[in-house]
């Protein structure tokens, strides 16, 4: 009796731990964004809004750096700073020619991001999940790649 106890408990325990992960939500299509995506690696964290001068003009400096991060694990991520949530987040991020993931659950409380009340503003997150950088304002593809570069040698 006492074996099968134990059994049943190892499997429980199996099943609970291969289910461990943050929970992130879903992305601006409504997909589901895995863990291993923002877990155990470097993030690029931008907030935006569509009111924001200065987002807009960032945004296709943010889609090249998605291109340019392939195969380094890191990740880019948004976050609408409005909290806009499914067909209103696609929408926007469709109108501002957004193509890397927004996450529609904001991350601030998983990264103990602080709030910022200037836009744009981007954080890099570690593969541990520390905050390493808040940069402030617009950022150049190339200056966020320097960035990684200096926290990560």
């Amino acid at each position: 009796m006492f074996k099968r106890l134990l059994a049943a408990t190892a499997v429980a325990a199996t099943l609970l731990l291969a289910g461990c992960g943050n929970d992130y939500g879903v992305d601006q299509h409504g997909e589901k964004v895995a863990s291993e995506r923002l877990d155990k690696q470097w993030k690029v964290i931008n907030y935006w809004a569509e009111w924001c001068g200065p987002c807009r003009v960032e945004i296709p400096e943010l889609n090249a750096l998605e291109g340019q991060l392939q195969g380094q694990s890191v990740g880019l991520f948004g976050v609408n700073f409005d909290g806009l949530q499914g067909k209103e987040l696609n929408d926007a991020s469709t109108a501002l020619g957004i193509t890397f993931t927004v996450l529609a659950q904001d991350p601030a409380d998983t990264f103990d991001l602080p709030r910022s009340e200037a836009l744009p503003v981007t954080y890099i997150i570690d593969d541990k999940g520390k905050v390493r950088a808040q940069l402030l304002g617009e950022q150049t593809a190339a200056g966020i790649l320097a960035k990684l570069k200096e926290l990560k040698g």
